[in-house]
């Protein structure tokens, strides 16, 4: 195992809670922390503690009305228009106490990351807490308020001049990132996502390319629903390695959102485990080839708690820290501990297995129409290439 990475962890990321029947339930973090401890495949001084972000911070992406708004609901000193003007109150956002100090938390501990990987303390950072790539500079939006990733992105461009690969394979469309970047050439910003015609937020269209000295500098890649392993893949595979050649980055930050599985049931792709331990992958290769190895991965999406995500987001860690060897059966204890939390059943292996779905009827159909996407996405990149 490689002792060159980080892992961003509190318990105090688990008061980022909407209620009990939220979908968005940090305890995967703990969950996924505990998967890795009783693998042994995390060591003490491997684990750092996340610092709140400033207000100085958030607001180098975040509106001073939209904090101060946050403030207040969290101490429940706001009306109720002047919420939902901010897009808080709301189903999917709802108010929490001290959702400001929360929420500042979780953008804290991905300026932890970035630190530690910037600095040179560590190569690779992994803060499951983060990932709230939704938020906008004066709204909430999807489950999310401070967006860390654009606090994030701006940060390291203040503070180290970095030019920032952001990578976004949440089954969602990473749009407040988008948005927050949409006419800067210094970042690029690459959402490989379920097409908007069936899920929310229902924007990253290939046709939004960026604008102004960005124009050019954004790639979206919608896959059709019912979207499988193999094509997932290969899109993501293609499309990270080409848009990364292309850009050339100084730092990479991948969003790990892990609801393009099969069992997520907020979303209608078809990918399984297969896919969670590839992504990793091909991040870490870019990152060696372009970057010296600076990959900052933060969390995100993932609705099934128990059975998903712990085993994704584990071979995030597993594969910065290159201890992949001989992952058959998850330990134990492990399942044990945590099988009385819960009514579903707890898998056994990191595998899914053969028979986690029926066949896909249209599977040919849905691969060619991904295909055709990824060609139109990449299409501004390749166009350049035969030019030269």
């Amino acid at each position: 195992m490689k002792d060159d990475s980080v892992f961003i962890y509190s318990p105090e990321l688990l008061n980022y809670k909407f209620n009990k029947h939220h979908p968005f339930n940090q305890v995967r973090i703990q969950l996924t922390l505990d998967l890795l401890k009783r693998m042994g495949a995390i060591r003490d001084h491997q684990m750092v503690s996340p610092r709140p972000a400033t207000r100085e911070e958030l607001l180098l992406n975040h509106d001073p009305g939209f904090v101060e708004a946050v403030t207040l609901a969290g101490n429940h000193g706001i009306s109720k228009e002047l919420s939902e003007n901010y897009g808080l109150g709301t189903e999917d956002t709802p108010i929490f106490t001290n959702m400001h100090e929360a929420s500042s938390l979780l953008v804290g501990g991905t300026l932890t990351a970035v630190d530690h990987v910037m600095s040179g303390k560590a190569r690779h950072a992994l803060h499951l807490g983060g990932g709230l790539h939704h938020g906008f500079s004066g709204k909430a939006s999807g489950f999310c308020i401070y967006n860390d990733c654009s606090v994030a992105i701006k940060y390291m461009q203040e503070k180290y001049g970095a030019r920032v690969l952001y990578i976004d394979t949440d089954a969602h469309h990473g749009d407040g990132v988008q948005w927050s970047f949409y006419d800067d050439p210094n970042v690029c910003t690459l959402s490989i996502h379920e097409t908007g015609r069936y899920l929310f937020p229902g924007t990253g269209n290939i046709t939004e390319r960026g604008q102004g000295q960005g124009y050019g500098f954004t790639f979206n890649v919608p896959v059709d629903a019912f979207t499988e392993d193999e094509s997932w893949l290969h899109c993501c595979k293609t499309a990270m390695n080409e848009v990364a050649n292309f850009f050339k980055p100084d730092v990479i930050l991948t969003q790990n959102g892990a609801d393009a599985h099969y069992l997520d049931p907020l979303t209608h792709l078809s990918c399984t485990m297969n896919t969670y331990k590839e992504i990793p992958k091909i991040a870490h290769e870019i990152a060696h080839q372009y970057c010296d190895g600076r990959w900052i991965a933060v969390g995100g999406g993932g609705y099934d708690i128990w059975s998903v995500v712990p085993r994704a987001w584990a071979l995030i860690w597993l594969e910065m820290t290159e201890n992949l060897t001989e992952l058959t059966q998850l330990p134990m204890s492990w399942i044990e501990k945590w099988q009385s939390h819960t009514t579903d059943k707890l898998p056994l292996k990191w595998d899914d297995g053969d028979q986690l779905y029926s066949p896909i009827p249209r599977r040919a159909e849905i691969t060619e129409k991904n295909e055709q996407t990824l060609e139109r996405a990449l299409y501004p990149i390749r166009d350049r290439k035969k030019a030269n």
